[in-house]
């Protein structure tokens, strides 16, 4: 297994550019997601590294050599595509064969009827039958060998990719986007499969996706694109826990961040709907603050808060019923802003058109600037915000 390293990777189709300068280094044994929204650059990046498409400017280096001036095959990955790119009359022993037949044997020594007298390949072929069979034994196959893969399900089909990948052994695994022509269910379970693999084998993967379901649940580390720009890379807790802009903390998540408007007060303190935050911040007075909230980091209290708690009046408009919990769609304020929560199924869930109060977790609370990047806080305390009493504007929180 190997190492990557990208240094200044740039790539303009035409007049378009699709990556600008992307720095990158993934460990070897690894398991990175580049995530981000359709057309922010993420499988241009990976077709760099496998070779499939040249940059404009930067390096790639596998295991610390550079491979720019190598030919796909000769880099020594192994690439998983969105469509299986399965060979239609050959079975899935001679799919997941294939690589091993091309790099082993002569050209003759694959022609249909000249092979026959080859015994170089009549030597080769007990092997690359060997190591198929191994490989369909870790991947739970075996029985579907013989079979083509219109004979398949999407999973088994997935399935055969993966092995036509692993028979290579080769230095890194690059996937794009393998499971997007999944179910929802089949995904599910290919996700923790996937993973799993990954344990057993020990080996290098960089895997592209749109869903953030699938980069937290799989991955070691997360690269967070857009625009063909990282914005973020870090662990899953760290993208969840510490987003570094708007863009980031919108799209990890589901259901999406509710981003709610702040403002800063005299002394840095943080007014949100009346109430002061138990933070500050180095900012001027009267500064904007989007103020990135949560859904699970808001409850539910009575229809008449108290005013000394920090909880507004808010209405219900829609619930979703997910079985163990429930999505609450409501309307805050005389604005009517709209915020969603994520609540815990109970028998005292309020009705549609019902008026509750909703109360913040001080966890889950992320400041932003006007420029959409995330801003630094000092707690005030360790109180719980819904213990924090409404200042009138202008006051000073006692420090």
């Amino acid at each position: 297994m190997a190492s990557v390293e990208l240094s200044g990777i740039s790539k303009a189709f035409g007049d378009t550019s699709v990556l600008n300068g992307i720095d990158l280094s993934i460990r070897d044994g690894e398991f990175l997601t580049l995530v981000g929204p359709s057309g922010c650059g993420k499988s241009t990046l990976i077709r760099i590294i496998a070779g499939l498409e040249a940059q404009d400017q930067g390096s790639v280096a596998l295991g610390g050599t550079p491979v720019d001036g190598l030919r796909p095959h000769e880099r020594r990955v192994a690439m998983v595509f969105q469509s299986y790119a399965l060979y239609p009359h050959m079975t899935v022993r001679e799919n997941i064969g294939l690589p091993l037949v091309l790099s082993r044997l002569r050209l003759w020594e694959r022609v249909p009827v000249l092979r026959l007298l080859s015994r170089r390949r009549r030597r080769i072929m007990p092997e690359v039958d060997q190591e198929v069979e191994a490989t369909a034994r870790q991947l739970h196959i075996e029985e579907l060998l013989d079979r083509r893969p219109a004979q398949l399900s999407g999973g088994q089909r997935q399935r055969v990719a993966l092995g036509r990948a692993m028979v290579r052994k080769p230095r890194a695994f690059l996937m794009d986007e393998p499971l997007s022509n999944l179910d929802a269910k089949l995904r599910v379970h290919m996700r923790s499969e996937l993973a799993e693999l990954h344990k057993r084998l020990g080996a290098t993967f960089v895997y592209v996706t749109h869903d953030q379901v699938e980069a937290m649940t799989m991955s070691d580390r997360i690269a967070m694109m857009d625009a063909g720009r990282i914005l973020q890379l870090g662990t899953p807790s760290e993208l969840y826990e510490r987003p570094a802009n708007v863009k980031v903390a919108s799209f990890i998540g589901s259901p999406a961040i509710n981003f709610l408007p702040g403002r800063v007060v005299d002394g840095g303190a943080v007014e949100l709907f009346g109430h002061l935050l138990p933070t500050t911040v180095d900012l001027p007075a009267g500064s904007p603050l989007g103020i990135g909230v949560r859904p699970e980091a808001i409850s539910l209290t009575g229809p008449d808060p108290s005013p000394a708690s920090f909880a507004v009046s808010a209405t219900l408009l829609r619930k979703e019923n997910l079985g163990p919990e429930f999505i609450l769609h409501l309307a805050v304020g005389d604005a009517r802003i709209p915020v969603v929560a994520r609540i815990a199924a109970g028998p005292t869930l309020p009705e549609v058109d019902e008026r509750v109060g909703l109360m913040i977790s001080r966890t889950g609370c992320h400041l932003f600037g006007p420029d959409g990047n995330r801003i630094e806080a000092r707690p005030v305390d360790s109180a719980p915000l819904r213990s924090v009493r409404a200042f009138p504007v202008g006051e000073r929180v006692s420090q």
